[in-house]
């Protein structure tokens, strides 16, 4: 089966909204242990921890989407935003890439590694 490809901000994106559910859960156990104050305690810190991580996490994407190169996609024709050297659509997953050597070629996340660039 292949692989599913998103974009990366959208990847970014899922991931700060996982923290802040798993955040969440974690503070939900901690309920489980209102005889233990000490145990409660933590649980709800260490929620309380995801949901701050998620919230600089979805500051820095923030901050690198508006650095992030603007195109229009060719099979959609919507504006989306893209990083490094490939990325996807945001709404149509179309493979896109702004290098000419890549033109042509398979989508592959790795050509937007460092080590990758110097084998090319």
């Amino acid at each position: 089966m292949a692989k599913k490809y998103t974009s990366k901000i959208n990847k970014i994106r899922t991931f700060a909204l996982s923290l802040v559910f798993v955040g969440f859960i974690i503070m939900y156990i901690g309920i489980f242990f209102r005889e233990h104050v000490w145990v409660m305690t933590i649980f709800m810190l260490l929620g309380l921890l995801s949901i701050i991580g998620s919230t600089v996490v979805y500051f820095w994407i923030g901050m690198l989407s508006t650095r992030a190169v603007q195109v229009v996609c060719p099979s959609c024709g919507k504006v989306t935003k893209m990083l490094g050297r490939v990325d996807m659509c945001m709404y149509c997953r179309e493979p896109l890439t702004l290098d000419k050597e890549l033109e042509g070629k398979e989508f592959d996340e790795k050509y937007n590694r460092k080590s990758r660039k110097r084998e090319s």
